[in-house]
């Protein structure tokens, strides 16, 4: 039961972790967000909605009448006026060309990126009441549609256009400016759902790591217990990010109209959820090596195969070693006596230093299963040079020939027979 829990409990502490350290924290959540300034989705929805916003238009029909009724008063024909009078619509094109270059040009500028930024920060709060119903800011919440406020934007594309020479700009209304960011009829339950995730904080992980260890302690096949702990665990991570995919494809399949570009919603989801997916696949990868661990350390056919070719392999070096006289002294009789204290420490030591690692990803996990299997290599060559030491001295002391060392004798260390010999080091 206990580790039935802990294994349906693993996703949910990392959506804890998520919710507290990302989604709720200022800092992070800025630094989560602010590349998207640079995301072509979103600057082209950025561009559209100030040009929106910005609405410069010019009335092209009404100039271009008034010059053609001008010239046909100066003696010109009626067909130089009608010419004239069809560039109207040529004019509020250029118009709203000149309106689409400025905002073009502020958004793929550092100053668009600054503004973000900014709006981003000071929105933090809001981001929070779109969640948990808490705060105000310059993110608003409308039912279920979640709006950044674009003003000072807008503002700074309105100054530019102005000291371009397009006069008209200056004439831009205070219009609604609302960018909108998210959409879900779902938000008020989801709501719900983040107020628990922040109340279990960062409890929820060490409750979860105290129920599986608890089961696999009180399990009577330990070993066994942790495999299918582990490999539960990974199989849950898998499923809830089988369901991000799945919540992705039917977001985006039903934005609302509100929602002005599709890849900018993607990129916006992407980013939000981008350290969860991380979390997901290290704790996926993470459990598989657990499992994989476990396994091979156990007394099946394979493990014990796998165990007493590494055993060899060391031997064969270590003996070599001595050939050339190369050897571990009494480091290696001291490693052989205290093996499996010593690889029980450096997997305690490695698992603090995963528990402590900020944000781990699979790479951590990686880097830390490659300096244990570096760690236990050492371990295995000290050791084989601690049995090659031993299985010497006792030849000597015998007074027997090439070969008798594998017995039981003087200076075995009290070890079972058999031992001593090549692949049988792991007792």
């Amino acid at each position: 039961m206990l580790i039935t829990l802990a294994c349906l409990l693993v996703p949910v502490s990392l959506l804890t972790v998520w919710v507290h350290d990302i989604v709720l924290d200022t800092n992070r959540y800025v630094s989560t967000v602010a590349p998207l300034a640079s995301d072509p989705a979103i600057e082209a929805a950025a561009v559209h909605r100030i040009t929106e916003a910005a609405d410069v238009r010019i009335d092209g029909s009404q100039v271009t009448a008034d010059l053609a009724k001008w010239l046909e008063s100066q003696g010109l024909p009626p067909r130089v006026g009608t010419a004239v009078k069809a560039l109207g619509p040529q004019l509020d094109s250029a118009a709203d060309q000149a309106v689409t270059k400025v905002a073009s040009r502020f958004v793929s500028s550092q100053a668009f990126d600054t503004v973000w930024t900014q709006a981003n920060r000071v929105a933090h709060q809001s981001v929070v009441r779109a969640l948990t119903g808490k705060g105000r800011g310059a993110i608003g919440v409308d039912g279920g549609t979640v709006t950044l406020d674009v003003g000072a934007a807008v503002e700074t594309v309105k100054q530019d256009l102005v000291k371009a020479g397009l006069s008209p700009a200056e004439k831009i209304p205070d219009v609604n400016k609302q960018m909108v960011l998210f959409h879900s009829d779902k938000l008020q339950k989801i709501r719900g759902g983040v107020r628990l995730l922040d109340i279990a904080g960062n409890w929820l992980p060490v409750i979860t790591v105290l129920l599986a260890a608890g089961g696999v302690l009180l399990a009577r096949r330990r070993r066994r217990a942790l495999v299918v702990m582990a490999l539960c665990g990974a199989g849950a991570c898998l499923l809830v990010a089988i369901g991000l995919v799945i919540a992705r494809r039917y977001y985006l399949d039903h934005l609302p109209e509100q929602v002005q570009s599709r890849d900018a919603a993607a990129a916006v989801f992407d980013t939000l959820v981008r350290f969860l997916r991380v979390s997901l696949r290290t704790a996926l990868v993470l459990g598989i090596v657990i499992a994989l661990g476990a396994y091979l350390s156990g007394a099946g056919r394979l493990p014990r195969a796998v165990r007493g070719g590494a055993e060899r392999r060391a031997d064969s070096t270590m003996a070599w070693s001595a050939a050339h006289g190369v050897t571990t002294g009494g480091a290696g009789s001291w490693v052989e006596a205290r093996r499996r204290p010593l690889t029980v420490g450096v997997l305690i030591v490695l698992a603090l230093v995963f528990a402590l690692w900020n944000h781990p990803t699979v790479l951590t996990v990686l880097l830390l299963v490659l300096i244990l299997l570096v760690a236990l290599a050492v371990l295995a060559l000290l050791a084989a040079g601690g049995r090659a030491g031993n299985g010497a001295g006792a030849g000597a002391g015998a007074g027997t020939g090439p070969g008798t060392g594998t017995g039981p004798g003087p200076g075995d260390g009290g070890r079972d027979p058999g031992s001593g010999g090549p692949g049988h080091g792991n007792r």
